[in-house]
């Protein structure tokens, strides 16, 4: 079966800096769209960036500058490096592939102090 499994959440101050991973099995990674998204307290889950099989990279306006999203197909993992993060970036960050109706892992809590 696909799992998604995330990592490198945790606490930081204000302009600092974080790195997520996740590491896919059960799906031929390199061929999939992969996406990060993230559900803050009591709001949607929205998209923060998604990068397709050939590389294609979109990010929400919002992190435009300060996040990097990244694959390493040989390793089934995609990475999303987070800069110069702010409190309203707080939220449960979650991998994603396929969209929507698509396959999801656990999420993992990024929290920004002011």
């Amino acid at each position: 079966q696909v799992q998604l499994v995330e990592s490198g959440g945790g606490l930081v101050q204000a302009g600092g800096s974080l790195r997520l991973s996740c590491a896919a099995s059960g799906i031929i990674f390199s061929i999939n769209t992969m996406g990060w998204y993230r559900q803050a307290p009591g709001k949607q889950r929205e998209l923060v960036a998604s990068i397709t099989s050939v590389g294609r990279i979109n990010y929400a306006d919002s992190v435009k500058g300060r996040f990097a999203i990244s694959r390493d197909n040989a390793k089934n993992t995609v990475y999303l490096q987070m800069n110069s993060l702010k409190p309203e970036d707080t939220a449960v960050y979650y991998c994603n592939t396929r969209g929507p109706m698509g396959f999801w892992g656990q999420g993992t809590q990024v929290t920004v102090s002011s």
